[in-house]
C-alpha cells in the first residue's frame, strides 16, 4: 500500500499574498450594492448614518498598524524585542487577510453611499456625507494597515551565503 501524497509546495493547500484584484472587485461589488440599496430606501425613513462604524474601522486600522510595527520587529530580531512566536505570526495573517477584505468591502459600501450622497442636495443627504466619507477613509485605512500587517509577517530573505548547499542553485557539471 501506498502513503497518500501531501501536496506539492505551491499548490492548493497554501496560503499566497492577498491579490489587489480581488480586493478591488469586491469594493466595486459593495459600491454598486450600496448605490442600489441608498437609492432605494433612502426616503423610507432610514435613520441618519452613526458613526459608530467608522470608529470601529478606525481603531482596527491602527490596531493592526501596531501590530504590523511590533511583528516586523520581532521577525527581525531588534534589539530589546522578544523573539516571534509562529503561531501568532499565522494568526495575524489570517487576521490581516480577512480584515483588507473586509475593509476593502466596507470602503466600496462607504464609497457607493458617499458618491450618492454627494449627488443628492436634501439637508439629509448633507448631513450624512461627514459619516460617509469617514467611513471611506476608515475603511481604506484599515485595507492599507492589514496589507501592511500581511506584508510585515513574510520571513526576510536570508543573504546567499547563509543558505543550505541544497538551496543554492547548480548547474550540471558544477560543484
Amino acid at each position: 500500500m501506498t502513503q497518500p501524497q501531501s501536496p506539492p509546495p505551491g499548490g492548493p493547500g497554501r496560503m499566497g499574498p492577498t491579490r489587489i484584484s480581488t480586493l478591488v472587485v469586491a469594493g466595486l461589488a459593495a459600491a454598486a450594492a450600496a448605490w442600489l440599496l441608498i437609492s432605494t430606501f433612502y426616503y423610507n425613513g432610514v435613520p441618519r448614518l452613526p458613526w459608530l462604524p467608522v470608529v470601529t474601522l478606525a481603531v482596527l486600522a491602527v490596531l493592526e498598524g501596531y501590530a504590523a510595527i511590533n511583528t516586523r520587529g520581532r521577525i527581525e530580531r531588534r534589539p530589546g524585542r522578544e523573539p516571534v512566536n509562529a503561531l501568532m505570526v499565522a494568526r495575524f495573517v489570517v487576521l490581516a487577510k480577512a480584515s483588507s477584505l473586509a475593509g476593502a468591502i466596507f470602503a466600496g459600501f462607504y464609497a457607493g453611499l458617499t458618491a450618492w450622497l454627494f449627488v443628492e442636495s436634501t439637508r439629509a443627504a448633507t448631513e450624512d456625507r461627514a459619516p460617509a466619507a469617514g467611513g471611506l477613509v476608515a475603511s481604506l485605512a484599515l485595507v492599507a494597515a492589514a496589507l501592511w500587517l500581511e506584508r510585515s509577517c513574510r520571513v526576510p530573505e536570508r543573504p546567499e551565503d547563509e543558505r543550505e548547499p541544497d538551496d543554492r542553485e547548480s548547474r550540471p557539471g558544477q560543484r
